[in-house]
């Protein structure tokens, strides 16, 4: 795959050139974008993934839950389904997709839904359930919608000023496009991340006199889950451990077991991998999975639901100066 990226060089300058000129239409007004009356906040990134979308959505839900009528809306990437979806109790990761599924099923006072045209979309949120705030997911790109509060992340080990556009590289679109976030959030750093680190950061990233810039980092639980409750760590001593991860980058996770001096296998399938019935009975036969809690939800169907073969483990969102972050978003919402 590296080669092949390589070899396809020569095709980044028109991928360039052409995501460049859409966005110069947005921003001149000759291609429309929609607002709207209600806050709707934009959670995104310039790259193809793997910068933490899932557990911001989730931090902000938390974050806004018992004070509003939240909707989240996404895409609902590699859904069996197509148009718009409103989660309830036959949805599944094959019917609305696996990250709106986790969303359904860790919060039940919320409203999840999937519409590949987000338009369409936030209009039906709008007359169906009358969300207080509409959280798009990984929506930066879609320029046909105007949110009110755009969240921009980029990944501390991939950070989006030293990559490059597809397909050579991971970038949706040029980097400029980055002056269209109200903050800029650097995802999965390392807890003690120095000072001085941020520093470089800060000036590579150049924000403009809007833009706050922001250092979070993912927090792992200390024990491990399944449909039956949650369990030490200890629980997988002496069993053979086989790490199932369908992720944009699982690297974090991997250096996480290794800390806790797990010995297991790992069993790398690409982001949001739709598992065939093949692989399913390949992972059968292993003793205990553990694996993401995004993959769990696309998982759990093929296994019994009591199973003590199929275990996950829940990730957290934190972030630096979470009080002023909070505040400036409360702030954006009030003021809508």
């Amino acid at each position: 795959m590296k080669l092949l990226r390589k070899i396809l060089f020569p095709f980044v300058p028109v991928y360039y050139v052409i995501t460049w000129l859409r966005n110069k239409f947005y921003d001149l007004g000759w291609m429309a974008s929609k607002s709207y009356d209600l806050p709707i906040i934009c959670v995104g990134n310039l790259s193809t993934g793997g910068t933490g979308k899932t557990p911001t959505i989730e931090y902000l839900i938390r974050l806004l839950n018992d004070h509003y009528n939240v909707a989240t809306l996404s895409r609902g990437y590699k859904r069996d389904t197509s148009g718009f979806i409103i989660a309830d109790k036959q949805a599944s990761a094959r019917t609305i997709g696996d990250e709106p599924f986790q969303f359904y099923k860790k919060f039940d006072t919320i409203v999840v839904s999937v519409d590949e045209n987000r338009q369409r979309g936030i209009s039906q949120l709008i007359h169906l359930k009358q969300p207080d705030v509409i959280l798009l997911d990984d929506a930066f790109q879609h320029r046909k919608v105007k949110p009110g509060y755009t969240i921009l992340l980029t990944a501390y080990d991939n950070l989006y000023y030293n990559d490059m556009m597809l397909p050579t590289g991971d970038l949706r679109e040029p980097i400029t496009g980055a002056k269209r976030a109200d903050n800029i959030v650097v995802t999965k750093c390392p807890e003690s991340l120095a000072l001085s680190e941020k520093n470089q950061i800060l000036k590579k990233i150049n924000p403009l006199a809007h833009q706050k810039v922001y250092f979070s980092w993912i927090s792992y639980d200390e024990t491990i889950w399944n449909n039956d409750g949650c369990y030490e760590f200890t629980h997988l001593k002496g069993k053979k451990v086989s790490l199932v991860t369908g992720i944009a980058n699982p690297g974090p996770l991997v250096r996480y077991l290794n800390s806790k001096h797990i010995d297991f296998e790992h069993l790398n399938y690409s982001d949001h991998h739709v598992f065939s019935a093949s692989e399913i009975e390949v992972l059968k036969q292993k003793e205990v999975i553990l694996t993401t809690e995004k993959d769990f939800m696309r998982l759990q169907d093929s296994f019994e639901a009591k199973s003590t073969q199929l275990y996950y483990l829940p990730i957290t969102f934190k972030i630096d100066n979470s009080d002023e972050f909070n505040a400036q978003l409360l702030s954006y919402i009030k003021s809508v």
